[in-house]
């Protein structure tokens, strides 16, 4: 199976260079106090009490990829050539853990935060944004299909795994947020915020394989002793021509999202932190939004999901076959997806299928804290844990658990940071941030210029990759 090769070395390398949501966008950028509207998706209380009297957004770009079992060269993955195992890409062919990959992006069109007064704000949110995740495969399986498929030294094995998927979602979201301040007494200010999203799904895919046994016994012959398989995509995939434009309505397939979220930040008088002290030119909006010491938040994000109807040449599978031709389980070059799934439920047994299915958003509880250490300096942390991973669901996307430490230097003309992260996989990542502070964002009486920055964690790792671009007007 050459072609099933191909394309696993294929999404590899297109997840490892564009494409997991996680729900925490712009990472190490969304805890700034100058993060603006940027900050709103990850906890919309932060929209409350702004520094900026208003922030429009231009364009924003937020992709991170990553996998457990192969690296990749960066220098390899941009030169266009063919990608050669041990010289451009390394599997991890002795793990014991399961295998996994994850992607996403998240592009900001036009979006904006306004605030009424001091105290309360509201902001409209536009997003376009993609979800992959896979895997839950064994190593063992991984390795039967990466070094040199179909090789002879793996036949007349059994090969099992319990679980293996593989899901994506690609949807339009317009979000409508309000936030206030709900208490503030002496030392302590609480904020709350709320975001109600219209979605609009574009597609959405799944395919779930449980309790999969199979052995090769020749080069095309393979007996599949026992497997389900449960698959579906939206019907519009049967007629897409391969152009997104084809498949992107901002009001197709309806439904509602919600985040919402809580900031408490402490303000001792004591400390002397009166009003950013670095900020004092006349023009400042409420100077009163920097005089926190330290502040934590909680917020649940991406709540809800879109309903779908279901392509009609989609039916669940059992996959039993004794002496079965490997090589018809490829897609053919020039097939439709619509002809190969039909080609393949016309070889395996139907299970019973749903007509329609639902796609959960990738939902998450993300937390933060925050302290300053002297009205420049700062240290945060964020965390965000998925809360429908597991193995029950057949039709969901996840984020990727992760914790990020991120100490920054921030003053009005000048910000710099430096995020660490860990994922739930125990991968360890780093990233250097400098996004611009020359920007007049608060009165409505200055001009509008236009930046673009390009303030990153374009981190190191060959295993991941995050890249994050935007443009603003204030």
């Amino acid at each position: 199976m050459a072609h099933y090769k191909n394309c696993i070395l294929l999404l590899t390398a297109v997840m490892l260079t564009a494409a997991t949501a996680q729900a925490q966008s712009f990472s190490g950028y969304h805890t700034s106090q100058y993060a603006g509207i940027h900050a709103v998706p990850f906890n919309p209380a932060s929209a409350a009490g702004s520094r900026y009297r208003w922030d429009v957004n231009i364009v924003g770009l937020d992709a991170k990829a990553g996998n457990t079992y192969i690296k990749v060269k960066k220098s390899s993955l941009l030169s266009g050539d063919s990608l050669r195992r041990f010289k451009d890409y390394f599997p991890d062919t002795s793990a014991t853990r399961k295998q996994y990959a994850w992607g996403s992006v998240d592009v900001m069109l036009p979006s904006a935060l306004y605030a009424i007064d001091e105290k309360q704000s509201i902001a409209f949110t536009w997003r376009v944004r993609a979800s992959m995740n896979g895997g839950g495969v064994e190593t063992n399986t991984a390795n039967f299909f990466t070094l040199n498929y179909p090789n002879p030294r793996f036949f007349n094995r059994n090969y099992a795994d319990s679980y293996g998927a593989a899901f994506g979602h690609a949807w339009n979201e317009f979000g409508f947020s309000y936030a206030r301040v709900i208490k503030d007494e002496g030392d302590h200010r609480w904020k709350a915020g709320i975001t109600l999203k219209y979605l609009a799904g574009q597609a959405a895919g799944y395919a779930v394989g449980r309790d999969a046994s199979f052995t090769f016994k020749g080069r095309n012959l393979v007996d599949i002793n026992s497997g389900q398989l449960f698959y579906g995509y939206n019907e519009a995939l049967d007629k897409w021509d391969g152009s997104w434009q084809s498949l992107y309505s901002p009001f197709q397939n309806p439904g509602i999202g919600a985040d919402i979220g809580v900031i408490y930040e402490w303000r001792p008088e004591s400390d002397g932190l009166m009003g950013s002290t670095y900020e004092g030119d006349k023009d400042t909006w409420n100077p009163d939004a920097d005089t926190w010491k330290a502040r934590i938040g909680v917020s649940v994000v991406d709540i809800g999901g879109i309903n779908y109807t279901k392509s009609a040449f989609n039916t669940n599978l059992d996959m039993r076959a004794l002496n079965f031709p490997a090589t018809q389980l490829n897609k053919r070059k020039g097939e439709s997806i619509t002809q190969y799934t039909q080609r393949l439920n016309s070889m395996f047994t139907h299970l019973d299928t749903d007509g329609k299915f639902f796609m959960n958003l990738p939902t998450s509880v993300n937390l933060m804290g925050d302290y300053n250490l002297n009205d420049r300096f700062f240290l945060s942390a964020s965390a965000t844990i998925a809360l429908n991973g597991g193995t029950h669901d057949n039709s969901k996307t996840q984020a990727l658990t992760q914790l990020i430490i991120t100490p920054r230097y921030e003053t009005r003309h000048l910000g710099a940071y430096l995020p660490f992260s860990v994922n739930r996989f125990g991968q360890a990542d780093a990233g250097l941030g400098r996004p611009p502070r020359d920007r007049l964002r608060q009165p409505f009486h200055h001009p509008l210029p236009l930046r673009c920055e390009s303030c990153g964690c374009i981190r190191s790792f060959a295993g991941n990759s995050d890249p994050f671009l935007q443009m603003e007007l204030g």
